[in-house]
Protein backbone atom coordinates (compact mmCIF):
# COMPACT_ATOMS: atom_id res chain seq x y z
CA UNK A 1 0.00 0.00 0.00
CA UNK A 2 2.83 2.19 0.72
CA UNK A 3 4.06 1.92 -2.54
CA UNK A 4 0.91 3.01 -4.18
CA UNK A 5 0.78 6.79 -2.38
CA UNK A 6 3.82 7.83 -4.10
CA UNK A 7 2.26 9.12 -7.14
CA UNK A 8 -0.48 11.00 -4.64
CA UNK A 9 1.40 12.32 -1.95
CA UNK A 10 4.50 14.77 -1.39
CA UNK A 11 7.22 11.99 -0.72
CA UNK A 12 7.83 13.92 2.41
CA UNK A 13 4.74 12.88 3.74
CA UNK A 14 3.97 9.23 2.68
CA UNK A 15 5.54 8.09 6.01
CA UNK A 16 3.00 9.76 8.34
CA UNK A 17 -0.25 8.99 5.98
CA UNK A 18 0.86 5.09 5.52
CA UNK A 19 1.78 4.88 10.09
CA UNK A 20 -1.60 7.01 10.22
CA UNK A 21 -3.76 3.99 7.79
CA UNK A 22 -1.98 1.40 9.91
CA UNK A 23 -2.34 3.12 13.10
CA UNK A 24 -6.59 3.01 12.47
CA UNK A 25 -6.54 0.10 10.15
CA UNK A 26 -8.47 2.69 7.62
CA UNK A 27 -9.19 1.51 4.06
CA UNK A 28 -8.66 3.76 1.93
CA UNK A 29 -10.01 4.39 -2.01
CA UNK A 30 -8.04 6.43 -4.68
CA UNK A 31 -10.99 7.35 -6.86
CA UNK A 32 -11.90 9.00 -10.16
CA UNK A 33 -12.95 12.59 -10.08
CA UNK A 34 -15.72 13.61 -8.43
CA UNK A 35 -17.68 16.96 -8.89
CA UNK A 36 -19.55 17.10 -5.59
CA UNK A 37 -16.19 16.62 -3.63
CA UNK A 38 -12.77 15.82 -3.15
CA UNK A 39 -12.39 13.49 -0.46
CA UNK A 40 -14.75 11.46 2.09
CA UNK A 41 -14.64 9.45 5.04
CA UNK A 42 -17.48 6.72 6.34
CA UNK A 43 -16.94 6.10 9.94
CA UNK A 44 -17.10 1.84 11.29
CA UNK A 45 -21.05 0.43 10.17
CA UNK A 46 -21.42 -3.36 10.80
CA UNK A 47 -18.63 -5.06 9.87
CA UNK A 48 -16.70 -2.23 7.82
CA UNK A 49 -13.73 -0.16 9.74
CA UNK A 50 -12.49 3.42 8.94
CA UNK A 51 -12.82 4.53 4.77
CA UNK A 52 -11.62 7.25 3.45
CA UNK A 53 -11.41 7.63 -0.41
CA UNK A 54 -9.72 10.43 -1.99
CA UNK A 55 -9.87 12.32 -5.56
CA UNK A 56 -6.89 10.56 -7.45
CA UNK A 57 -6.98 13.59 -9.59
CA UNK A 58 -5.72 15.76 -7.16
CA UNK A 59 -1.86 17.77 -7.62
CA UNK A 60 0.16 16.55 -4.74
CA UNK A 61 -0.25 19.35 -2.17
CA UNK A 62 -4.38 19.35 -2.63
CA UNK A 63 -4.22 15.47 -1.74
CA UNK A 64 -2.55 16.15 1.30
CA UNK A 65 -4.33 18.38 2.42
CA UNK A 66 -7.27 16.82 1.31
CA UNK A 67 -6.29 13.32 3.33
CA UNK A 68 -5.58 15.14 6.44
CA UNK A 69 -9.14 16.97 6.07
CA UNK A 70 -10.66 13.25 6.34
CA UNK A 71 -8.35 11.99 8.96
CA UNK A 72 -9.40 14.76 11.25
CA UNK A 73 -13.34 13.01 10.61
CA UNK A 74 -11.97 10.00 11.52
CA UNK A 75 -9.79 11.35 15.10
CA UNK A 76 -13.26 13.76 15.71
CA UNK A 77 -15.44 10.57 15.51
CA UNK A 78 -13.21 8.36 17.31
CA UNK A 79 -13.23 11.29 20.16
CA UNK A 80 -16.86 11.86 20.19
CA UNK A 81 -18.66 9.76 17.60
CA UNK A 82 -21.92 11.35 16.40
CA UNK A 83 -22.31 14.14 19.26
CA UNK A 84 -20.64 16.89 17.52
CA UNK A 85 -20.90 18.58 14.26
CA UNK A 86 -19.07 17.43 10.96
CA UNK A 87 -16.98 20.57 10.62
CA UNK A 88 -17.55 22.12 14.02
CA UNK A 89 -14.64 23.39 16.50
CA UNK A 90 -13.77 19.84 17.90
CA UNK A 91 -13.18 18.38 13.86
CA UNK A 92 -11.31 21.95 13.21
CA UNK A 93 -9.00 21.73 16.50
CA UNK A 94 -8.10 17.99 15.17
CA UNK A 95 -7.61 19.26 11.46
CA UNK A 96 -4.74 21.87 12.88
CA UNK A 97 -3.29 19.32 15.36
CA UNK A 98 -3.14 16.90 12.32
CA UNK A 99 -2.21 19.45 9.83
CA UNK A 100 0.77 20.82 11.73
CA UNK A 101 3.87 18.80 11.61
CA UNK A 102 3.13 18.92 7.75
CA UNK A 103 3.38 22.59 8.09
CA UNK A 104 6.58 22.52 10.32
CA UNK A 105 8.53 21.17 7.51
CA UNK A 106 9.48 21.37 3.80
CA UNK A 107 6.82 19.50 2.23
CA UNK A 108 4.69 22.96 0.89
CA UNK A 109 6.23 25.62 -1.30
CA UNK A 110 6.15 28.74 -0.09
CA UNK A 111 3.11 29.89 -1.78
CA UNK A 112 0.85 26.83 -0.59
CA UNK A 113 2.40 27.16 2.99
CA UNK A 114 1.57 30.57 2.92
CA UNK A 115 -2.17 30.58 1.97
CA UNK A 116 -2.94 26.81 3.96
CA UNK A 117 -1.72 28.77 7.06
CA UNK A 118 -4.27 31.58 6.48
CA UNK A 119 -6.84 28.99 6.01
CA UNK A 120 -6.17 26.75 9.25
CA UNK A 121 -6.97 29.72 11.51
CA UNK A 122 -10.57 28.82 10.65
CA UNK A 123 -10.61 25.99 8.55
CA UNK A 124 -13.89 25.62 6.77
CA UNK A 125 -16.08 22.53 5.83
CA UNK A 126 -13.76 22.35 2.07
CA UNK A 127 -10.90 23.86 0.99
CA UNK A 128 -11.97 25.09 -2.21
CA UNK A 129 -14.21 27.42 -0.29
CA UNK A 130 -10.91 29.49 0.61
CA UNK A 131 -10.34 31.39 -2.56
CA UNK A 132 -6.98 32.08 -1.74
CA UNK A 133 -5.73 29.08 -0.85
CA UNK A 134 -7.42 27.20 -3.82
CA UNK A 135 -6.16 30.03 -6.61
CA UNK A 136 -2.57 29.21 -5.46
CA UNK A 137 -3.22 25.28 -5.57
CA UNK A 138 -4.27 25.51 -8.96
CA UNK A 139 -0.75 26.30 -9.95
CA UNK A 140 0.33 23.40 -9.24
CA UNK A 141 -2.48 21.32 -11.46
CA UNK A 142 -2.12 19.65 -14.46
CA UNK A 143 -3.51 21.97 -17.40
CA UNK A 144 -5.97 21.39 -19.26
CA UNK A 145 -5.65 24.22 -22.40
CA UNK A 146 -9.37 24.00 -23.15
CA UNK A 147 -10.37 25.58 -20.25
CA UNK A 148 -10.62 28.79 -18.41
CA UNK A 149 -12.28 29.90 -15.31
CA UNK A 150 -15.47 32.05 -14.93
CA UNK A 151 -13.32 34.90 -13.43
CA UNK A 152 -11.23 35.47 -16.29
CA UNK A 153 -14.27 35.57 -19.13
CA UNK A 154 -14.78 39.06 -20.46
CA UNK A 155 -18.37 40.26 -18.98
CA UNK A 156 -21.73 38.68 -20.93
CA UNK A 157 -19.07 36.33 -22.52
CA UNK A 158 -20.81 32.65 -23.36
CA UNK A 159 -18.88 29.58 -22.02
CA UNK A 160 -20.07 25.72 -21.57
CA UNK A 161 -20.21 23.60 -18.50
CA UNK A 162 -20.32 20.04 -19.96
CA UNK A 163 -21.21 18.72 -22.97
CA UNK A 164 -23.81 20.75 -23.75
CA UNK A 165 -24.99 23.72 -20.79
CA UNK A 166 -24.20 27.03 -22.15
CA UNK A 167 -24.47 30.41 -19.67
CA UNK A 168 -23.70 33.98 -20.03
CA UNK A 169 -21.59 35.58 -17.65
CA UNK A 170 -23.11 38.19 -15.53
CA UNK A 171 -21.99 40.31 -12.52
CA UNK A 172 -20.08 39.48 -9.11
CA UNK A 173 -22.46 39.01 -6.53
CA UNK A 174 -19.94 38.83 -3.15
CA UNK A 175 -17.78 36.45 -3.74
CA UNK A 176 -19.17 34.38 -6.67
CA UNK A 177 -20.44 35.10 -10.24
CA UNK A 178 -24.55 34.73 -11.04
CA UNK A 179 -24.59 33.72 -14.67
CA UNK A 180 -27.88 32.91 -16.98
CA UNK A 181 -28.32 29.22 -18.59
CA UNK A 182 -29.43 30.17 -22.16
CA UNK A 183 -32.06 27.18 -22.74
CA UNK A 184 -33.61 27.43 -19.44
CA UNK A 185 -33.16 31.70 -18.43
CA UNK A 186 -32.30 30.20 -14.64
CA UNK A 187 -29.39 32.04 -13.24
CA UNK A 188 -26.89 30.15 -11.12
CA UNK A 189 -23.76 31.31 -8.76
CA UNK A 190 -20.31 30.38 -9.69
CA UNK A 191 -17.24 30.38 -8.38
CA UNK A 192 -14.60 32.32 -9.61
CA UNK A 193 -12.20 29.19 -10.06
CA UNK A 194 -14.83 27.28 -11.52
CA UNK A 195 -12.98 25.69 -14.94
CA UNK A 196 -15.43 26.31 -17.83
CA UNK A 197 -14.80 25.88 -22.03
CA UNK A 198 -14.84 29.72 -23.26
CA UNK A 199 -17.41 29.68 -26.60
CA UNK A 200 -16.55 31.83 -29.29
CA UNK A 201 -18.91 34.20 -30.65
Amino acid sequence: MKEKLYPYLPKESVDTIYQWLKDYNVSFRITKKRASKLGDYRSPFKEQGHRISINGDLNPYSFLITTVHEFAHLVTWEQHKHKVKPHGLEWKNSFKKLMDPFLADTIFPDDVKSALVGYMNNPAAASCTDLNLMKVLRKYDKKDSTLITVEELEPNAKFLLGTKRVFVKGNRIRKRYKCMELSTKRYYLFNPLAEVKKLEE
